[in-house]
């Protein structure tokens, strides 16, 4: 490699690699008697490299979210990460806690230190429930550290069309990304996908999971365009879609 080229693709692995290095920091000095401790450290790596990539004018924390339409108050469950336009004032703020309403939400996220078959249902629901509360086109992303289970399973499937598009983003360990798409993005898509409706897509990105699932938080929550650095975010040549290893359809 010459002195004026760079590796992008190393660099994003190393993202993936420093969180897959520190996630167990914490226990390996107090043991598995603390788990939630443990959780909030990794909720707090995550943030913390999130945060890096992150511009002035968008804010992160953990909290809750409210919905008021139509004299109706909707609340939601805690979410680890909220990403949020600090140029629209919060309701309330003291550390890293925020309470804030949907509109200046441009992302959240449920993390978790495993996630297996048997707790991905109750992780997903309330994922989805919380992202009812924001628009839609905002970025719903649940961020597992490990994945231990089938992801072929005909029960993923099942879990994954019940959100409805809710939840469209999770990284399933440091290898196993899906993505959620509109029915219109189908035919820019190669190999084309011939879903009729909406659809998530699973792929296999050996080291890159982490870094593609923060890569396409940033692509959503920015308001300007990153074009001019779509080879540093998405580095896998021909696109993460010589990766695809199958599709559902949600119709």
């Amino acid at each position: 490699m010459s002195r004026n080229e760079i590796d992008v693709k190393k660099f994003q692995k190393s993202i993936t690699k420093e969180l897959d290095t520190v996630k167990d920091r914490v226990r390996n000095l107090i043991g598995s008697s603390h788990w939630g401790e443990e959780g909030k450290y990794k909720e707090a790596i995550l943030r913390n490299v999130i945060r890096r990539f992150l511009p002035a004018n968008l804010s992160l924390g953990t909290g809750f979210v409210i919905r008021k339409d139509n004299n109706r108050t909707q609340i939601s469950n805690q979410i680890d990460i909220i990403v949020y336009d600090n140029t629209i004032p919060v309701l309330f703020s003291e550390g890293d806690f925020v309470i804030t309403t949907y509109k200046n939400v441009k992302a959240i996220i449920e993390v978790k230190t495993k996630i297996r078959n048997s707790n991905l249902q109750e992780i997903i629901e309330k994922a989805k429930e919380n992202g009812k509360l924001i628009v839609k086109e905002a970025f719903n992303g649940i961020f597992s550290y490990e994945y231990d289970d089938n992801i072929n399973s005909s029960y993923v499937d099942d879990v994954l069309k019940s959100t409805k598009g809710h939840v469209n983003h999770l990284s399933l360990g440091k290898d196993k990304f899906i993505r959620f798409w509109k029915k219109e993005d189908r035919n820019r898509l190669t190999p084309v996908i011939n879903c009729e409706g909406d659809f998530y897509n699973f792929y296999k990105l050996k080291g890159l999971s982490f870094s593609y699932f923060i890569s396409n938080l940033l692509d959503m929550a920015c308001s300007e365009k990153l074009d001019d650095r779509w080879w540093f975010l998405f580095p896998i040549e021909g696109t993460k879609e010589v990766h695809r290893e199958r599709t559902i359809c949600l119709e």
